[in-house]
């Protein structure tokens, strides 16, 4: 992916990242490699059975929608 997407996407997480904080998660940008956006899932996320809700149809959700050429987020 080129610099414009990567920096697209990190500035999106720093824009979806309060509303994972506020139940005591937080997340991260780690890298975009296939057109897919891996994230780093901390805090309260780790072990949290919502978790993949959370990830799929809020965080994935929003950034299909913001970023083109981006086809899944995935949690490392």
């Amino acid at each position: 992916m080129n610099n414009e997407v990567e920096q697209q996407a990190r500035e999106l997480i720093t824009k979806i990242r309060p509303f994972i904080q506020r139940d005591g998660g937080d997340m991260r940008y780690v890298e975009i490699k296939d057109n897919i956006l891996y994230i780093e899932l901390l805090g309260a996320c780790i072990g949290c059975a919502a978790s993949t809700i959370t990830l799929k149809q809020g965080i994935e959700t929003i950034v299909l929608e913001e970023i083109p050429g981006i086809l899944a987020v995935e949690a490392i």
